[in-house]
């Protein structure tokens, strides 16, 4: 009887497993009692902790869309972004005349005298003094139409330029004249409309000349790119600006005024 207890204990001593240091290998698994003590907690405790994360969880349900991340976009999506990018990373490396350090920067008074050529107050006032000194009633009632095609764009560009609130390219504070003809965004382009618009009107009611019938239609298209080159629009402003332009001349063209409404409306504009 002694040898096979004494064998027993020879086994036990040569066991790797049977040492202090690897005796927990032996223990079945589990959390430790402190853990699992620790893991016991009032029901009142646990109840409060199962609200919050409740509450927690409705919360993120109710996150607004633009604040949740869209794993699959769509391809629809995905276009728009890349255009719009495409659309930025051009205007930026037209906008040459952004600033006194741009590359252009020493032409940039030039080509804001470019622009001033289609702001508003401008052709407004030489629209009103012409029609003052206007004579006939065919002048008048081309001047009216004219003066009414203008009142048209300002609103027009005014209140999309507040439905978008798009800023441009670059940071700049728009000038005096700008905010009294309310043209403080950049979409779309009120100075490309503006030129497309009295462009259109001066080739379909003016009997002009080829060459100045091109220079009319390259004056709109530079103006339009005078106002990209400054850094005041995005190239899609200016497109956009064009085509409203285009859709305003459409527009006075199906609501032309006769010319006894012409004069009466001159009559008082001028009284």
């Amino acid at each position: 009887m002694p040898a096979p207890q004494k064998r027993i204990r020879f086994r036990d001593r040569n066991n790797v497993l049977a040492r202090p240091e690897f005796m927990s290998l032996n223990q079945p698994i589990g959390a430790p009692p402190e853990a699992r003590n620790s893991n016991k907690k009032p029901s009142g405790q646990g109840s409060s902790n199962s609200s919050e994360n409740a509450r927690e969880r409705r919360q993120s349900q109710q996150l607004p869309e633009e604040d949740c991340m869209q794993l699959n976009p769509s391809f629809k999506g995905i276009a728009w972004n890349s255009l719009m990018a495409i659309d930025i990373c051009l205007s930026k490396r037209l906008g040459v005349c952004a600033n006194s350090t741009s590359s252009w920067g020493g032409a940039r008074s030039m080509v804001r005298l470019i622009g001033i050529t289609s702001h508003g107050f401008p052709w407004i006032g030489g629209t009103l003094l012409c029609l003052w000194k206007s004579s006939t009633l065919a002048g008048q009632e081309v001047l009216m139409n004219l003066l009414l095609a203008l009142m048209l764009d300002i609103l027009t560009v005014a209140g999309v330029q507040k439905l978008f609130k798009r800023r441009g390219p670059y940071e700049m504070t728009p000038g005096v004249l700008d905010y009294l003809l309310l043209d403080v965004y950049a979409f779309p382009a009120g100075h490309a409309s503006r030129a497309t618009m009295v462009s259109k009107f001066f080739l379909n009611h003016l009997v002009l000349a080829i060459p100045l019938r091109i220079l009319l239609v390259l004056w709109a298209f530079i103006v339009g790119l005078s106002r990209i080159m400054i850094g005041r629009h995005h190239i899609s402003d200016v497109l956009v600006g064009f085509i409203i332009g285009y859709m305003q001349f459409n527009l006075v063209e199906a609501l032309w005024l006769s010319s006894n409404t012409c004069q009466m409306l001159a009559s008082l504009c001028l009284w």
